[in-house]
This record gives C-alpha cells, structure tokens and sequence, in this order.
C-alpha cells in the first residue's frame, strides 16, 4: 500500500468516527429534553382535565414518564433550571412601618409593600425525573426584608409518577393544596401581592414539611381528593404538636367544561392546626376552612389571544384557645393575656380581562370580617379596591402597574402605586389551571 493510499485510508476512518461522535451527541440531548420536558407535560395534562376532561384522558396515557433510551448517557435525567426575577418600586402613602390592620395582626407575610425600591422573592427551580417512579423539585428563595437579604428553601419535595389507579404521594417541603391560590408561587399570581385574606389568615401562603396524599377520580370531570399532614412550624401555626405533626388539612377540587370557551374549576378544603406559639400570639385549637372557585371564559379556550378569567375565594377561620402578648408587640396589639375563642373571616373576587398576548388588565375587591370580641375585637372590617394593567412582552417577561386603596383602620386610607418587572430565565414547567 502507498503512502497516499495509507493518508486515504486514514481520513475515512476520521469521518467516520467524527460522525459517529455527532449521532452520539445528538441522542444524549435529545434524552435529556425529553426527560426535562416529561414533568411539565404532566401540569399541563392536570390543568387540561379541569378544562377538558374526555381530551385529557388520552393525552395522560401519552404523557407516562418513561426511563432513558437506550443508549442515552446519565445526562438524560440532568435537572431543568429556571429563575424568577422579581422587583418592585411602591409607593405607600401610609408609613409601612407604622401599618396596622384592625381587628387582624401583621404574622408571616402579611402587610403592605415597602417604601421605595425593593427586590419581591424571586427564585431559583431545579426540577427532574429522578428515575421512572420518582419526579423531584428544589426551589430557593431569595427577599429582602427591612435591608436585610434572606435565603430559604420554599420547596424540597419527591413525588411520585407512576402509582396505580389515580393514586400519588408528595413528600418535603412544599406549599398545600389548600384553596386555589395557595399552591401557586406568587409569580403566577394576577395582581402584585396577595389578598387581605391570605395575609391574615395564613400569612401570605402556608407551606411547611409534610405530606401529601392526593386521588385523582376515573370521573368524566376533573374530580381529585387529598390530604396532608404537616410538622406545623409555620404560620398559622408555631411549633409542631402531636410529635412533630402540628397541621392536618384535607380538600376535594373539581372542574370541566360548561362548553368550548367556558371552564370552570372549584375547590373545599380545611385546615386543623394545633398551635403552640404562633406569630400573632395565639396558642390552642384553629381550624380554617377555604372555598373558591374559578371561571376561564375565551374564543374556542384559547386565553393566551384573549379572554376573562374571574376568580374568589372565601376563608373562615375558627379559633379556641389563648392569647400571649408577644416578646415585641406590633401596632394595634393587645398588652396583656386573654382567651381567644371567636370566628374571623375573609375573601376576594377578581376578575382579569387578557386583551390580546400583550396586553391584560384586571379589579380585584378584598374584604375582611373582624372578630367583636376577644383580643383583637373590632366594629371595623377592613377592606380594599386594586386595580392593574400588564404588559407582557412574551411568556418570560412582564411589567405591571398596579393601584390599590386600602383601608385598614377607620383612621387612614393607604394608597399604594406599585410598578413591578418579573422575568423568568430558563426552562419553566407549565402552569397549573
């Protein structure tokens, strides 16, 4: 053989293996797309069920995670990453340090914005298949608070994928599936912050470290029971009784279609906490319990290109125990210790009109109901109007304006004008109904 013909024989042995190399790299990435976007297609089969049944069955038979082909490197099942950006410019025209709210003390989250610039709790997801049985999520947060910045873990949970008959089990840290609302992350949420509700009565939003069992039914409508147990260390709770199980809860949702362009999804659950030493100073027996309900209406559902969703939800919140004056009592708190046994409630009625993908705009009404008696009795109900307009400039980016007038004492009224910009870096899963 010549030496021209060895250099010949050489060079197609190159290619050869070059191309090899790239049929190889190809496969692993498209392994690892398929196994990132499996978790995803899953939210949205849920949230399709609720917005058509029938379709749905057929595509969650399609949608079954399934290992790695074969072949496929362990890359296959890297976690997907996503960031939310999140800040905020508010201008309050009461002082926030000096805010009170009558009849409801200030515990977790709850009150208003603070002056000025600010950064809202944006996040850090990794979310994957951990195998064919198991899908796994870690989500960080991070806020700032007073000037100072604070890092937590809002989620830390496995779930599994492939149980039989509807069954599925949650199991870390995650938000309950109490209400409609409070499973969310507040990214998703129509308006800047969140009810009056929620704030008084869960803080802002309850998520601990539990458990979750949930059954979605083999019904022509979306129809799903759950229950949870919590350690209970967490607002409105404050320390775990009954040997690190301080919350109990359990909720029933269901939805389907009234006919092409209307969707509907509601919801009943309850929460039962044994409280030690809670945030507002409460300490005995609370049981809240939580109704909404939620109407979709666009041209044949497509809401992305227009339409109306309106939504509410209703909280009653039930309490027997005592009152402990805290170790730095807030504004509008009681001085000294008493029984607290009373009813409160609250609720709010949204309603967001998407003009087309750009452009949406949306009136929420909040309102409390104080308790006449006990430590925090009140004839006065607090209440507030808000109003926003959105511009999203694609499924990742969005600026809003908002306006709320806010009454939380018969003294004073707070007129909040926030601009807030949100984006999200990454791959996101799909959003629930």
């Amino acid at each position: 053989m010549t030496t021209q013909q060895r250099l010949d024989a050489l060079e197609k042995r190159v290619e050869a293996l070059e191309a090899s190399n790239a049929a190889l790299r190809k496969q692993a990435s498209d392994a690892t797309a398929d196994a990132q976007a499996t978790h995803a297609e899953l939210a949205q089969v849920k949230a399709t069920q609720a917005a058509a049944p029938e379709a749905a069955a057929a595509e969650s038979a399609s949608a079954e995670p399934s290992a790695a082909p074969a072949g496929a490197n362990g890359n296959a099942f890297n976690p997907a990453m996503s960031v939310i950006l999140n800040g905020a410019y508010a201008h309050n025209s009461l002082n926030p340090g000096n805010y009170f709210r009558s009849g409801f003390p200030l515990a977790g989250a709850a009150g208003p914005a603070p002056q000025g610039l600010s950064i809202a709790e944006s996040e850090v997801s990794l979310y994957a298949n951990i195998d064919e049985k198991f899908f796994g999520q870690l989500t960080l947060t991070a806020s700032n608070d007073k000037g100072q910045d604070h890092v937590g873990v809002e989620n830390a949970y496995i779930e599994t994928t492939a149980l039989p008959n509807g069954f599925g089990v949650r199991a870390g840290r995650f938000y309950s599936d109490i209400g409609y609302l409070n499973s969310h992350h507040t990214h998703t949420d129509n308006f800047y912050d969140r009810p009056l509700a929620y704030q008084a009565f869960l803080g802002g939003q309850y998520g601990d470290d539990g458990v979750q069992v949930h059954w979605l039914a083999p019904t022509p409508i979306y129809l799903e029971f759950g229950a949870e147990a919590f350690a209970g260390n967490q607002f409105p709770s404050g320390g775990g009784g009954h040997n690190g199980v301080g919350v109990t809860t359990a909720f029933v949702k269901a939805g389907g279609d009234f006919n092409d362009n209307t969707s509907w999804l509601a919801g009943l659950a309850m929460l039962k906490s044994k409280t030690i030493d809670a945030d507002d100073g409460f300490r005995g027996d609370d049981k809240l319990y939580v109704a909404d309900g939620t109407v979709k209406w666009a041209p044949n559902g497509n809401l992305k290109d227009g339409g109306v969703t309106v939504r509410g939800e209703y909280l009653s919140d039930h309490r027997n125990g005592q009152y402990t004056v805290p170790a730095e009592p807030q504004p509008g708190e009681p001085l000294f210790d008493q029984p607290w046994t009373g009813k409160r409630s609250g609720g709010y009625l949204e309603a967001v009109y998407r003009i087309n993908r750009t452009w949406e705009t949306g009136y929420r009404y909040d309102k409390l109901w104080a308790d006449r008696s006990g430590p925090f009795a009140s004839d006065f109900d607090p209440w507030r109007n808000s109003i926003m307009l959105t511009w999203l400039n694609s499924e990742f980016s969005l600026i809003r304006l908002q306006y709320s007038r806010d009454n939380p004492h018969p003294f004073n009224t707070d007129n909040v004008l926030t601009l807030q910009y949100q984006v999200a870096l990454g791959a996101h899963g799909a959003h629930a109904f």
